[in-house]
């Protein structure tokens, strides 16, 4: 049967722009960081990035969809809050868990280079909303699935799997890890899918990647700074 990719944003792929959580950075105990963490993401949804990834991958099942629920709220409410016409719809996306993002009503999942294929994503999905639970009415009917990339390769089997986007990296650096560099993301960019860029990306490079054709995904570009400065200062390097 074949399957419907739901696009959650209006912005062309180059302007794509993904928030991907560590709540372990924030120094504090263990309610602090939560609460650090839902603000951040409360303010990463009032300034229009579109995918929000929820990656805490230390916690416990239930403790992590505790807070993927909340998360869920979170960004629903900073929706309702936000001044003025609300033109996009930020995606809330969860590391890995399939089972989680359904529980919870969350917009897809973000699938390892080593993880299952966004096929097997899609038919447990739509076999969940398929069920008729009140639960599942509620969600959309077909996920939107990012999956980490380390090669232009990799980004290739992503696209023939139908994955909805890519995450490249590491572009720039990461601990015990060579950087891919700038001509293998403008190679992966060549794809027909969007690449969002990843690793070792600051406010001073970031536009050495939106000119290779990709968005930027980032941890501490987002949750160490003011988000909707970073936002802005991201779009008007496209001309937005």
């Amino acid at each position: 049967m074949p399957f419907v990719v739901i696009v959650f944003d209006v912005m062309p792929a180059r302007c794509l722009l993904y928030y991907i959580t560590d709540r372990t950075a924030f120094a504090a105990d263990e309610p602090s960081r939560r609460r650090r963490l839902l603000e951040k993401i409360a303010e990463a949804a009032r300034a229009g990035v579109n995918y929000i990834q929820l990656r805490e991958k230390d916690l416990p099942s239930r403790e992590l969809e505790s807070l993927a629920r909340e998360a869920v709220s979170t960004i629903r409410a900073a929706r309702k809050l936000a001044p003025g016409p609300w033109p996009l719809t930020p995606a809330l996306l969860i590391n890995s868990r399939t089972d989680v993002a359904l529980a919870v009503e969350a917009d897809g999942v973000h699938l390892r280079s080593d993880d299952v294929s966004p096929q097997e994503v899609r038919e447990v999905w739509q076999g969940s909303c398929g069920a008729g639970t009140l639960a599942r009415q509620l969600s959309p009917q077909s996920p939107a699935i990012a999956v980490s990339c380390h090669s232009p390769a990799e980004v290739a089997q992503a696209a023939a799997g139908a994955a909805t986007f890519a995450v490249f990296a590491p572009v720039f650096e990461k601990k015990g890890s060579n950087p891919a560099g700038l001509p293998a993301l403008k190679q992966a960019c060549q794809t027909n899918i969007p690449v969002l860029a990843l690793g070792g990306i600051t406010i001073e490079n970031a536009q050495s990647c939106l000119e290779a054709g990709a968005g930027i995904a980032a941890i501490r570009l987002f949750q160490e700074n003011d988000i909707a400065e970073i936002v802005e200062r991201l779009r008007s390097y496209s001309g937005e």
